[in-house]
């Protein structure tokens, strides 16, 4: 056991919860933080807290939850003064691509306020590492696949993906001005048991037993690389304990985008091993006995056609390797999504 106090924020959120369970193990005092907002059912929410709270009681670990809102300044104040954390892991933020075409300004809120209120806290505190979530939206228009963190992502296409490549630049400024050890995680699309009821597999889940028809966008020409819940978990684990450093070869014309001067590092966290959508729905008709309705549609406003992340970064880095094959991943969601909703 370490001496670390540890601040998440997202605690009640899919990914947050699911890292908490795993540092409880190794942690004497996490701190967790979460709005238990309704952008999807707050019961969700809940039950992940529950699981927390009571493995936390098993080991004895010192768990304490606050729930308010990154953007309230004030309340970021009160966990300093009395917590002072040294590592930050900040996983809160508003989610979703479609979400963000019709409510824009909660992305302005928790994804830029928020997020510029988490950068002062790690400032305020002299956090020894800052790890935050970014996205694989970011590549936004990039036809280059897979997709590598060097590549340009100067056009992203949603506001959602915006937020993630704003709160990159605001974090490398924090880093390189303030000498915070840094990392951002480019997650790739997302899945396994407690997953967020607005991702496809919970959304397919739910037409496929009710018999209700799935919307296939792009008429069903999309690829996802679909990362199981268990291995983002281990890349987080991972760099929670080993802080960003800075790039002993960084010059002024260094064309490595995702290294610095700073100490800085951007990372690819993925399965790379992309899915194509047909594939998923059938795993899920197999794992249920149950076949899915399809109608099938054009390309959404601000979806991208293919998800292919390149991984060698991260495994250079913390030998990060999936390890849950697609198949397996979706028999655990399965049998959980079972056991949960019916």
């Amino acid at each position: 056991m370490n001496n670390n106090r540890i601040l998440i924020t997202g605690a009640a959120g899919f990914i947050g919860s699911a890292l908490i369970l795993r540092l409880l193990e190794n942690e004497k005092t996490i701190i967790g933080v979460d709005n238990l907002n309704n952008y999807y059912d707050v019961r969700l929410k809940k039950s992940r807290l529950k699981l927390i709270t009571e493995k936390s009681k098993k080991l004895k670990a010192n768990w304490i939850f606050h729930e308010f809102h990154i953007e309230d300044k004030k309340s970021l104040d009160f966990i300093t003064e009395k917590y002072s954390p040294s590592i930050v892991i900040h996983l809160a933020a508003q989610a979703g691509v479609r979400y963000s075409l019709d409510n824009p300004k909660s992305y302005a809120d928790s994804n830029l306020i928020g997020f510029f209120n988490i950068l002062e806290f790690c400032k305020e505190n002299k956090v020894k590492n800052f790890v935050f979530a970014s996205s694989s939206s970011v590549y936004g228009l990039n036809k280059k696949i897979p997709f590598v963190e060097d590549d340009n992502v100067d056009h992203p296409i949603s506001f959602y993906a915006a937020t993630k490549k704003s709160n990159e630049l605001m974090a490398h400024s924090y880093s390189h001005l303030y000498d915070i050890p840094t990392t951002g995680l480019r997650f790739f699309t997302v899945y396994g048991p407690f997953g967020r009821p607005d991702m496809a597999p919970m959304i397919f889940a739910n037409a496929i037993l009710n018999s209700k028809p799935i919307n296939i966008f792009n008429y069903g020409n999309l690829h996802r690389d679909f990362t199981y819940i268990d291995d983002i978990v281990n890349g987080l684990f991972g760099c929670c304990y080993k802080p960003a450093i800075k790039s002993e070869n960084f010059s002024s014309n260094y064309q490595n985008k995702s290294y610095s001067n700073a100490p800085f590092q951007i990372f690819n966290i993925g399965n790379s091993n992309p899915i194509k959508i047909d594939y998923f729905i059938s795993m899920l008709e197999l794992n249920f006995n149950k076949k899915a309705i399809i109608n099938l549609m054009p390309l959404q406003p601000g979806d991208v056609k293919f998800t292919y992340a390149d991984i060698s970064k991260i495994q250079k880095w913390i030998g990060y390797k999936p390890k849950v094959s697609f198949e397996k991943g979706i028999r655990e969601f399965s049998k959980w999504y079972l056991d949960f909703y019916e």
